[in-house]
């Protein structure tokens, strides 16, 4: 997702470099690419039209000072605009009513019931709620079964009552959470291919009973132009509080994103950024800027990792590192870790500079980490905190364990070395980086 968009932006700044001031002249070809850029991410052209223009009034005529070059102060103008574009502050979920009720709303096809379950998984890691969910979908069919599966591999109850009235269905529901201490209400509703005067009376009906805190929009990134007329048709029908985009792990040029807030006054809430049912990320508007202009997306990462890594370990594993007493059971821990992080590339796309860096297109084998682990697993407690002492018969032994040639073996630990040295040299602040 952006990465398009985000390359097109880049290539603007270009122009501008080296000048002492930002003229009308020096950046016409700049803005004239951003509009390129944003229309064929399928931006709306009012919203085109809009930026192009709040950029540019800002941008003409500023003197650049001493410590920014031109570039510099261009790109922090057209964050600055993206991040107002996406809606300037993060909108966050209503989290203090007992219980919370949210209904969830969209069109067939939008991803719904599979975001029921990650909003449930959601409330209940970060927020430790107990979560409920109730299964209102009563015409798709398997829609009731599906939501019943997602529930049990998460351990999260389902409501159901087959496929009675939505209605009655909601009102034992909230019955039934408030007698068994459910303190975060999930509604999953019917969805229809289109906005259709039955979908929109069942939902309206739905809300003056259960009286949502939270009335959420689930919307296909894939979507294009057509869901701004979505947004508006959900939104002037049952006041909306907010959207979850789905499916930005796709093949999506991102402009949705980009318009939706602008156009509808109706923030994003969450994405939706992988299959996975952890793969629901609240979304940060400035988090976003950044990630289209390739300068990374650090926060997201630290936060991935501090629901997997407690700050104590990874205070020990730092004095570790500078001591250079990492070892390979430090290293099967971390890789155990990473795998419960996501797709390693998903993390590498986070990285400042990363599409510079090629490291967008990058595939990682699941295979390959798992052959390392294979290869650790072999190795004797005392072997992978001493790996000086794995010699040739040793290297033979672990080779049969794991089923992968010593070569393989050989080339690991060398990888391995060079890493703790590496580490070392970064832990005394000794190290320079190689350009």
């Amino acid at each position: 997702m952006f990465e398009y968009m985000g390359d097109r932006l880049s290539n603007a700044l270009k122009n501008i470099r080296g000048m002492g001031r930002i003229t009308e002249e020096n950046i016409s070809e700049a803005m004239r690419e951003i509009r390129m850029a944003l229309l064929e991410a399928d931006v709306n052209y009012q919203v085109v039209k809009e930026f192009v223009t709040n950029v540019k009034e800002k941008a003409l005529g500023l003197d650049v000072g001493k410590s920014l070059k031109p570039d510099e102060l261009f790109i922090k103008i057209v964050k600055d605009e993206l991040i107002t574009l996406l809606g300037g502050n993060a909108s966050f979920l209503v989290m203090d009513k007992n219980p919370t009720v949210v209904l969830l709303v969209g069109l067939q096809g939008s991803g719904k019931t599979t975001t029921s379950g990650k909003l449930a998984n959601y409330v209940r890691k970060k927020h430790k709620k107990n979560p409920l969910l109730v299964a209102c979908d009563v015409y798709r069919p398997a829609a009731i079964e599906q939501l019943k599966e997602l529930g049990a591999s998460l351990n999260i109850p389902v409501f159901t009552e087959g496929k009675i009235n939505p209605c009655e269905i909601v009102s034992h529901a909230l019955y039934f959470a408030k007698e068994n201490q459910h303190d975060y209400v999930i509604i999953d509703t019917a969805g229809r291919l289109h906005i259709d005067e039955n979908l929109m009376q069942e939902l309206k009906d739905i809300t003056n009973l259960a009286h949502p805190d939270e009335t959420l929009l689930i919307i296909d990134a894939m979507m294009g132009q057509d869901a701004i007329n979505v947004i508006k048709g959900f939104n002037e029908n049952l006041g909306l509080t907010g959207t979850i985009l789905t499916k930005l792990d796709g093949n999506t040029k991102g402009g949705v994103a980009l318009s939706v807030r602008h156009l509808t006054n109706v923030p994003i809430k969450f994405v939706g950024d992988s299959e996975k049912l952890d793969g629901l990320s609240e979304f940060y508007p400035e988090r976003m800027a950044e990630r289209i202009l390739d300068m990374g997306d650090i926060m997201s990462i630290a936060e991935k990792v501090e629901n997997i890594i407690s700050e104590d370990d990874a205070t020990k594993q730092v004095a570790r590192m500078k001591k250079g007493s990492y070892n390979l059971e430090d290293f099967l821990t971390n890789l155990k870790q990473i795998k419960k992080l996501g797709p390693l590339e998903n993390i590498l796309k986070m990285l400042p500079g990363a599409r510079k860096m090629g490291l967008n297109s990058i595939n990682i084998d699941p295979k390959q980490m798992a052959h390392i682990e294979a290869i650790i697993l072999s190795m004797t407690p005392q072997e992978r905190k001493h790996p000086e002492l794995l010699k040739a018969s040793r290297k033979t032994r672990i080779s049969k364990g794991s089923g992968r040639p010593v070569e393989e073996i050989n080339r690991l630990l060398k990888q391995f070395e060079e890493m703790k040295k590496m580490m070392k040299m970064m832990g005394n602040g000794n190290f320079k980086m190689p350009f």
